[in-house]
């Protein structure tokens, strides 16, 4: 997979903040807490290693460490829960022509969770959402998606597989992880210094012409144009205003 490529990708806000762990408990497990912090729209969580991964129905997503794409991402919709109806099938249908695309493979959708190549399993989709009074406040979507893994326990022998060991594709993504998260970091440095600049900028501005107060300068500006110097308020304010939008 060309993680250039979904760096890159034509998004309104999926993948612009991705959050990286070499072994963790369970990405679900760190969405959900990021969630109740109000963390970036957007924002993808994915590790090397779960230790407990999340399965639909309480189960384990097991995945040998290393070897898969274990992943979860968050949505703030902002919308009636029957919105999200068909929600799953759709995150499905999208990885279906991620594949076909990228390999030229068509994996079949067994609903209402579960993608399948030659009648295994190769990757789960769990996805979760809380609700206030009917609104959802947030969606968390797990994706597990074996990838490199040749061998499985006993248990899913019989039932599982990967792209290595269906068509001997192998994916070396950690290292192309890293350098993302490496630039999505310094691209945050970035946006801090440059407003750290912007407020210097005004007080010298205030100072130079006697126009007074840096901060009355900066509200009367916020009210005349409906905008934000602060860039993290004001991309905060834009996520607020939009509608949701299934087209990723």
């Amino acid at each position: 997979m060309n993680i250039d490529k979904i760096k890159n990708a034509n998004t309104k806000i999926l993948g612009k903040n991705v959050i990286y762990y070499d072994e963790i408990s369970s990405t679900q497990d760190i969405i959900r807490n990021l969630a109740e912090k109000h963390v970036e729209n957007g924002t993808i969580v994915i590790a090397d290693n779960q230790v407990n991964g999340k399965g639909t129905k309480g189960r384990t997503w097991v995945a040998e460490k290393n070897k898969n794409i274990t992943m979860s991402l968050i949505m703030y919709p902002n919308c009636k829960v029957e919105k999200l109806e068909g929600l799953t099938i759709e995150i499905a249908r999208q990885i279906v022509k991620a594949i076909k695309e990228l390999y030229g493979y068509k994996l079949k959708i067994k609903e209402p969770n579960d993608l399948m190549l030659n009648d295994k399993k190769i990757c789960g989709i769990l996805t979760q959402c809380t609700t206030l009074k009917e609104t959802v406040c947030y969606v968390l979507i797990g994706i597990g998606f074996n990838v490199n893994q040749v061998e499985f326990n006993k248990e899913l022998s019989d039932i599982a597989t990967s792209l290595k060991k269906e068509f001997n594709i192998e994916w070396k993504y950690k290292s192309k992880i890293k350098g993302l998260e490496k630039e999505n970091n310094h691209l945050h440095r970035v946006v801090d210094k440059f407003y750290e600049t912007v407020e210097k900028f005004i007080d010298w501005i205030c100072q130079k012409f006697g126009i007074g107060a840096s901060k009355e300068l900066v509200r009367e500006f916020e009210k005349e144009t409906n905008m934000y110097i602060d860039p993290e308020k004001q991309l905060k304010k834009e996520e607020r205003e939009k509608e949701w939008d299934l087209e990723i």
